[in-house]
């Protein structure tokens, strides 16, 4: 399995939405030039992720982009969704999908099995978990306020 550059671009965007969560609001300038991806790319890849509902887009000044809902209510099955659609591996496991060998198949059970892994770590891992990443690979840290 191999995920496009706009799924993974999509991801490193996302972690650092989920940095400035929840009163961060980024520019998409400002997230390419921390992650290192064109602008005019980066502005192709958020249209869908504000399709399905993973980010806000806000206009005027100060505007950009937001996470829609908390990072840990958005895993990285929507996000793959949004950008490969089903996760199987074969035509004949997508949703809706039939083959007349499948009574018959020696494989069919590797591939559902395959199917089911990947599920299981795209449905386990939210924004959450690469907004930590992110942050212990960059140091960053939440601002401290004192008073």
């Amino acid at each position: 399995m191999k995920l496009s550059t706009k799924t993974r671009y999509a991801t490193r965007a996302l972690a650092e939405l989920a940095v400035a969560w929840p009163d961060g609001v980024m520019a998409t300038r400002e997230i390419a030039e921390k992650q290192n991806i064109s602008f005019k790319y980066l502005e192709q890849i958020m249209a869908p992720l504000r399709n399905a509902g993973i980010v806000e887009s806000h206009q005027g000044k100060g505007g950009g982009f937001s996470l829609a809902r908390p990072p840990e209510d958005i895993t990285l099955e929507e996000v793959y969704r949004a950008f490969e659609g089903s996760p199987a591996p074969v035509q004949c496991l997508e949703e809706g999908g039939t083959c007349s060998l499948q009574r018959v198949c020696p494989s069919r059970e590797t591939w559902e099995e395959i199917r089911e892994r990947i599920l299981d770590v795209l449905r386990n891992t939210t924004l959450r978990d690469l907004e930590e990443r992110l942050r212990e690979r960059t140091g960053s840290s939440p601002p401290m306020y004192h008073i």
